[in-house]
């Protein structure tokens, strides 16, 4: 018997099962069109601690994380922060032995509140702050990967030790994902450029960070993209960078012993989405290192790569209550979020699925627009939706995959407060992250 001849005789409907590969890993669908999240009833969660809110399972983040340990046992994996930066989850990550990369004095400060290792971080970023360099060697931050010649010599001048440096280098690998968040090509924001004709600012930047006595130069970095699913654009970008690492020997008499290829490793967000392989990853990223350090007689570097949406992004659920339902020529089903807390579909047409919960509908499905809140029409949460035609105010959504850069680029867009973060773990709810309230908006307003 069929999958699809088996359905009815339980009494479910094809629509009824989870699509495999996108919600968390210890998501189930319960009695009654309830849906479970990590041991508990999300509509129970809904109604405690409120609509729209972050659902964040600790037992997944904490096995991907594992997971990528296991896989590159003599490699250091250092957690994206900026995919979702918050006490618990760096407190996690760092139990699970990670290293740490950040972009601003902001994270550095969520960081050294857990006393994450100083000598586990990393700080990242095109345009450092003097403040962002400060609080970077106040905490005694191991390593910064400098992207200009300007930081070189701000760095140098606050450096007094021996602050290890990277310098990170534009690969020119196009990863294949949405212009916004390729950031390996030719032409955009990112680190020094390998291409002939500007190819000297690399020599300029290894000159510059040599001679600056607080600083020592100890490896490059590159990073080619977010959301990238093909393991071929990463064996490029690395055989690239041992080409690079050679030829600074030869001309600066540098041997560079660190090379970190970044991270923006896939998940899947709709059911078809390509995942990211990260057994073939290991294998062939060996395969092309090892060729190549044995081709240029390079020694072998210490290899970092920097995950973030692969470790928290899976491990995430939003819970939304809707609002309205306009029927016309588009069905709209409005909910109490959208782009305020959830800004990758306005920002770079990120694509997204979601269900009821909560209630079991037998009523036919229709497509349908989830919409949020907000003053713009652009505010899209997922377009084309097959929902019950009986959906109405007060249904509860779930959004699967929600984990990574939602809380992070959360915003108070028309004056709307944040949602919480809530964590779970065997059917207890922690509150990570509180709502937030209309007196915090006003608290930093002081006209």
């Amino acid at each position: 018997m069929t999958l699809s001849e088996l359905l009815p005789s339980l009494g479910c409907e094809a629509a009824d099962l989870l699509e495999p590969g996108v919600w968390p890993r210890s998501t189930r669908l319960g009695p009654g069109g309830e849906l479970l999240f990590a041991g508990a009833p999300v509509s129970h969660l809904a109604a405690r601690f409120g609509t729209p809110a972050y659902l964040l399972d600790e037992d997944e983040v904490r096995q991907n994380a594992r997971a990528y340990r296991r896989a590159l046992p003599d490699a250091e994996v250092a957690y994206a922060s900026k995919a979702l930066c918050t006490r618990a989850v760096l407190r996690w990550v760092a139990e699970e032995g990670l290293s740490l990369d950040t972009c601003s004095a902001g994270e550095i400060a969520v960081a050294r509140s857990v006393g994450f290792p100083a000598e586990r971080i990393l700080l990242h970023g095109n345009a450092k702050t003097p403040e962002d360099l400060k609080a970077a060697l106040s905490y005694g931050v191991r390593r910064i990967v400098v992207d200009s010649l300007d930081e070189i010599e701000q760095l140098g001048a606050l450096a007094t030790g021996a602050q290890q440096v990277l310098i990170r280098v534009t690969p020119d690998v196009s990863a294949g994902t949405h212009a916004a968040i390729t950031t390996g090509t030719e032409g955009q924001k990112f680190g020094f450029s390998l291409r002939e004709e500007v190819r000297d600012n690399l020599g300029r930047a290894v000159s510059a960070v040599l001679a600056q006595p607080g600083l020592r130069l100890v490896g490059l970095h590159c990073h080619i993209g977010s959301q990238v699913s093909r393991v071929d654009f990463y064996e490029l970008a690395a055989r690239k960078m041992i080409g690079v690492l050679a030829g600074l020997r030869e001309t600066h008499g540098v041997t560079l012993r660190e090379l970190d290829l970044g991270g923006g490793h896939a998940v899947r967000y709709l059911p078809g989405d390509t995942g990211f392989d990260i057994d073939g990853y290991v294998r062939r990223l060996r395969v092309a290192l090892a060729y190549e350090c044995a081709s240029h007689g390079f020694p072998s570097p210490k290899l970092t790569i920097e995950p973030g949406r692969a470790i928290v992004g899976p491990a995430g659920i939003t819970v939304y209550r809707v609002c309205a339902v306009k029927r016309g020529s588009r069905t709209f089903v409005a909910v109490d979020g959208g782009m305020s807390d959830n800004a990758r579909p306005a920002l770079y047409g990120a694509a997204y699925t979601a269900r009821l919960i909560g209630r079991r509908s037998r009523s036919v499905r229709r497509p349908m627009t989830v919409v949020g809140r907000h003053c713009e029409s652009g505010d899209v949460l997922a377009d084309g939706l097959a929902l019950p035609d009986d959906v109405h105010p007060g249904d509860l959504l779930a959004v699967p995959c929600t984990g990574a850069y939602h809380h992070s680029l959360a915003s108070n867009y028309n004056l709307v407060g944040r949602p919480p973060v809530v964590g779970v773990s065997r059917g207890t709810a922690t509150l990570l992250v509180r709502r937030e309230t209309e007196e915090d908006l006003l608290k930093r307003d002081l006209g």
